[in-house]
């Protein structure tokens, strides 16, 4: 998803983006969900929430190692 997209989905939210980089601000909107802020941690390619937003790219940040 690109950083525009889930900016307005932040803003949705109530959450303020600014400049963000995409990985903190998706953790930031896990955050304000409840839900635990996993993004690019499933480093094992196994994660157990499948109706996740952000699924797809969190395992593509998780494989290529773009996580804090």
């Amino acid at each position: 998803m690109k950083i525009q997209r889930i900016r307005e989905i932040a803003r949705e939210r109530g959450l303020q983006p600014g400049k963000a980089e995409k990985e903190e601000l998706i953790k930031a909107i896990q955050r304000q969900e409840g839900n635990f802020d996993c993004f690019a941690t499933a480093y094992d390619g196994m994660c157990d929430q499948t109706g996740c937003l952000w699924r797809e790219d969190c395992f593509a940040s998780a494989r290529s190692g773009k996580n804090s």
